[in-house]
């Protein structure tokens, strides 16, 4: 698998429609890595940065590829 497929991987496979029944994929793989990773900083009391966030999930990403 690619690596753009893998950071544009749905977090939640399903797929839904908004009120004008547009299919809505909803947060990517990276996305939800980078939320978790953030929640953490947070829990930690660590300054929260979002690229700090975003570099923890592409590490994820990657660890994930092994």
């Amino acid at each position: 698998m690619n690596r753009e497929l893998i950071e544009n991987e749905p977090a939640f496979p399903s797929i839904h429609t908004d009120i004008n029944d547009v299919p809505v994929r909803g947060m990517t793989l990276r996305d939800y890595f980078a939320a978790k990773a953030m929640q953490g900083y947070i829990a930690g009391g660590y300054d929260v940065y979002p690229y700090k966030a975003y570099k923890m999930a592409d590490m994820m990403l990657e660890e994930r590829r092994k």
